[in-house]
């Protein structure tokens, strides 16, 4: 089921989300939504916060967006608890977009290294390294369950230049190709 998505603004979006274990109820029926729904959006990312779970649980397929013959460098997988322990390299400045900020776009500097330990959806417990794209997406959903959206990475002059956009979608104003839910109206819009 196509899930909307909750727009900037909302305090989903700004909380610190919780761990779950494999109890958790309708979790494969949960993620099967998050990845239909970020199909749909055409995202290579989605965290559970972005369709209003404030769990630690985010999905990244990478392969999507890869040359046929350049496949096997993406991924596609589901993290649960997931938990950088290290990010290395020179920083990398790459623009990026979210789909809690639809049609919004800016360049943040992120590490193009990092390990990370997660469970996948079977709950085994896993510690990987991933670079480039891989990571920088890893990174960056990684941030949504920790609260944070990609805007306020930007710098100064960018956050300002963006402030009326920003503004303007926390009020529920947003140009958005799947439904959202906005923090002040509440209501789906396509």
């Amino acid at each position: 089921m196509i899930l909307p998505v909750y727009a900037l603004g909302h305090p989903i979006l700004k909380k610190v989300c919780e761990e779950i274990d494999s109890d958790y109820a309708g979790l494969e029926e949960l993620i099967a939504n998050m990845w239909e729904t970020m199909y749909h959006s055409e995202g290579v990312g989605l965290a559970a916060p972005q369709i209003g779970q404030p769990i630690r649980l985010f999905v990244v397929d990478t392969e999507q967006i890869l040359d046929e013959d350049k496949k096997d460098e993406g991924i596609k997988r589901v993290f649960i608890n997931a938990e950088i322990l290290e990010e290395t390299g020179k920083l990398v400045e790459f623009e990026e977009g979210c789909l809690s900020i639809p049609k919004i776009r800016g360049n943040v500097t992120r590490h193009p290294n990092i390990i990370i330990r997660y469970v996948d959806e079977s709950f085994k417990e896993k510690t990987e390294s991933f670079t480039g794209m891989n990571a920088r997406v890893i990174q960056h959903e990684y941030d949504h369950t920790e609260g944070i959206t990609f805007n306020e990475l930007l710098k100064p002059l960018k956050k300002r230049k963006l402030k009326k956009q920003l503004d303007q979608l926390k009020k529920g104003d947003a140009d958005a190709d799947y439904k959202m839910v906005f923090a002040k109206k509440l209501l789906a819009k396509r």
